[in-house]
């Protein structure tokens, strides 16, 4: 059979409940928290699978049935922290080998032990945090991107104060909630205290192309910040155009009074 060699992986939420989704799986499982992950071991009737729930919203699974990936997906709605409206999700097969290597989509693994599959789980769950960030930025370009181009082409931007400071807030919360959650794409603190199964993990997160897509990533998030920065400047504008007209209203007041004040004195 094949589904026993299938290692799905996903991101279903911004992150997890990790304490509450422990106390829950291990009603059931054999489970255990350690540097904010569950790691769960599957009985199956081959060699057994295994599950990793990542704090910031992902989980890796290995060795399961779809039916028994699509309950332990289902266990954790729960305990989800801002869940996704779609889950993004992606499937590798695996195997063992003499040696430890990736090549046309497969994950060929030496041996099959927790410690090793954490270390390459570690590299998926990020590769697929990647892709939900990815997302977000580009659904948020997408409903901004008229802006700059209505700027270009008109010379100022058809929204009122209220919109701005609205699209200014919304750019804001988006580029600092990625931002907060920016360090959990670096080298995981696992790794110090297990730097046997290192390797593995810069095997994927090299397959993956990680890095690279960690710079792009940040390169989308410097087109946030150029956005927030440019309707910044359109709402600083509006308000000293704002204050000009308030001044020159002002002035005319003032002119007239004074004329009026003359006029009545002459007569």
């Amino acid at each position: 059979m094949v589904w026993d060699m299938r290692c799905f992986y996903t991101c279903t939420a911004e992150s997890f409940n990790l304490p509450q989704l422990f106390l829950s799986l291990n009603e059931k499982y054999e489970a255990s928290l350690e540097r904010d992950v569950i790691q769960v071991e599957i009985p199956t009737q081959f060699d057994g699978g295994a599950a990793f729930y990542f704090s910031y919203g992902c989980i890796v699974l290995w060795g399961l049935s779809k039916e028994v990936e699509d309950e332990l997906v289902k266990a954790v709605l729960p305990y989800e922290v801002a869940p996704l409206i779609k889950p993004i999700e992606d499937v590798f097969t695996y195997s063992l080998g003499e040696t430890s290597k990736i090549e046309t989509g497969e994950i060929i693994l030496a041996n099959k032990n927790m410690l090793s599959l954490l270390a390459v789980s570690h590299a998926l769950a990020q590769s697929v945090k990647i892709d939900a960030f990815e997302e977000r930025i580009e659904t948020t370009v997408q409903h901004t991107k008229h802006i700059p181009q209505q700027l270009a082409e008109e010379g100022k931007v058809s929204l009122s104060r209220k919109e701005i400071r609205k699209k200014m807030g919304a750019l804001f919360l988006e580029r600092s909630s990625i931002n907060l959650h920016f360090d959990i794409l670096d080298k995981p603190e696992f790794f110090w205290e297990y730097p046997e199964v290192e390797p593995l993990y810069v095997m994927t997160a090299h397959y993956l192309d990680i890095e690279t897509r960690v710079e792009v990533l940040n390169q989308r998030l410097g087109v946030i910040h150029d956005l927030f920065d440019m309707l910044n400047s359109e709402f600083n504008h509006q308000q000293s155009s704002r204050l000009e007209i308030v001044i020159i209203l002002l002035i005319l007041i003032e002119v007239t009074v004074v004329f009026f004040k003359d006029v009545f004195k002459l007569i």
